[in-house]
């Protein structure tokens, strides 16, 4: 009786140290899972989820590792698609930023203009930010402000206009480009800015409503005269070389960079 218990205790002390030998194999899959080594599809996963709970900072920073750490992700263009529409949400709402905005609160002397100067930015974004349906502001009162420096990049042999913040790429545009590869290329800024443009065309003057009026809803023009970013009556044409030398977006592109971009933009055009 003594033998066999022995015996069995030995075997029974052989699967524990086999059991322990095994989860510590197993160690590994559990870091894979929860630590450096996680996987595309489970960031995707948790940035679905982040942003879910508004938790869109997170979910951001989830999006990036993907596109830098995982290019081969089965879903990577989706992913940056929606990291695209995270980075304008989030332009565009009254969260706070580290490093890209700031809690002003109003004081005497203060105007949207002057805080728009102040801060490199435009009435509309610190409007659109802090739900402000006038121009009208209250002492004390505490406005979002963003303070990143945007910067556009066009590409003329892609047809695309990449909209950055330093050298953080924030959207990319489909856009149309000079006919015959016209378009300027170089370092410009942005000199002016206006809604409804009226088009100047060889000294006839097109009203913004006429039907001929190329231009779009909105003008960002260069420090080269003649020159800029604006909208479109044909919208089928974008993505082509078409244009007398302008860079053209759809109607509703050109309209969300002009509520962000102010005067002295820089924009760099390459070939």
């Amino acid at each position: 009786m003594d033998n066999k218990f022995l015996i069995g205790g030995a075997a029974v002390l052989l699967i524990l140290i086999a059991s322990v030998s095994f989860l510590k194999s197993k160690k590994p899959d559990v870091e894979v899972a929860f630590g450096e080594g996680i996987t595309a599809k489970q960031l995707y996963t948790q940035a679905l989820e982040l942003k879910r709970n508004g938790e869109v900072i997170k979910a951001k920073e989830n999006y990036q590792k993907i596109l830098t750490e995982h290019p081969d992700f089965l879903n990577v263009e989706k992913a940056q698609t929606e990291l695209e529409h995270l980075n304008m949400e989030l332009i565009f709402s009254n969260t706070l930023v580290p490093g890209k905005s700031v809690i002003h609160e109003v004081k005497t002397g203060d105007t949207l203009g002057v805080l728009a100067k102040k801060y490199g930015t435009t009435i509309d974004l610190i409007k659109r930010s802090n739900r402000l349906t006038s121009n009208v502001i209250r002492l004390g009162q505490k406005l979002r402000i963003w303070t990143g420096t945007f910067n556009i990049f066009i590409d003329k042999s892609q047809n695309l206009l990449t909209l950055k913040d330093g050298n953080e790429i924030l959207k990319t545009y489909h856009v149309s480009t000079g006919a015959g590869n016209i378009t300027p290329v170089g370092e410009f800024k942005i000199d002016s800015r206006l809604i409804d443009p009226v088009w100047f065309n060889k000294g006839i003057v097109v009203p913004p409503e006429s039907p001929q009026n190329v231009l779009g809803t909105r003008w960002l023009g260069f420090d080269l005269p003649g020159y800029g970013i604006h909208g479109t009556v044909e919208p089928e044409t974008i993505g082509q070389q078409v244009t007398a030398g302008c860079v053209r977006l759809k109607n509703e592109d050109v309209e969300e960079l002009y509520s962000i971009i102010p005067r002295g933009t820089k924009v760099v055009i390459v070939d």
